[in-house]
């Protein structure tokens, strides 16, 4: 009996899931990347929850991505190709210290939204993961039209293009879940 409610709990945070990331540009990765936390949840998930879920998701994505960035850019040292994979992996550790300061900031918002400065905390958020996108797709636009190893090109392309996608899902969710604070406290029209 425990483990029957226990089950249908976790197909409703699935299905919570589900539902908030069809609002996102890319449903399918969100569902595929934030499902397997479900288990996680034996009760109810909220939208502050799951945007600090994806939030986490999107860290561990860019972590991995900075290391093979890094790995690339120590095999070309002494090449021509270096500075570009040098500056790429200065733009993914850059976006790697924005996100980390996101998880930070959206730690001191609490579950209802009830934080006297929310505004700002979700300014401040919204303002790094932009800064975060912005320093990944600087990264893949650094090596069009370079010659430089194709296929690590291509993987280190692969992998930025899956961290602006987590990037980019994260933002909408935090967005959904601003959105809600803000529209449960708009204040009422004096009648």
């Amino acid at each position: 009996q425990a483990e029957h409610h226990t089950v249908r709990r976790r197909s409703r945070a699935r299905a919570f899931i589900e539902i908030q990331c069809q609002q996102t540009l890319y449903p399918d990765l969100c569902i595929r990347s934030l499902s397997y936390y479900v288990s996680n949840f034996t009760a109810n998930l909220s939208l502050r929850q799951l945007a600090q879920v994806a939030l986490r998701v999107t860290l561990a994505n860019a972590e991995s991505t900075k290391t093979y960035v890094a790995d690339v850019a120590k095999d070309l040292n002494q090449t021509k190709s270096y500075r570009f994979a040098k500056e790429c992996l200065d733009q993914i550790s850059d976006g790697v210290a924005q996100l980390s300061n996101c998880i930070k900031e959206t730690q001191m918002i609490k579950e209802d939204g009830e934080t006297i400065d929310f505004p700002w905390h979700a300014s401040n958020v919204k303002t790094w993961m932009s800064t975060a996108l912005t320093d990944a797709s600087t990264c893949v636009d650094g090596f069009s039209g370079r010659a430089f190893g194709g296929k690590k090109r291509a993987m280190i392309k692969a992998k930025v293009l899956n961290l602006q996608q987590a990037t980019s899902i994260s933002l909408a969710l935090f967005n959904r879940f601003a959105a809600r604070y803000r529209s449960s406290h708009v204040d009422k029209p004096k009648v």
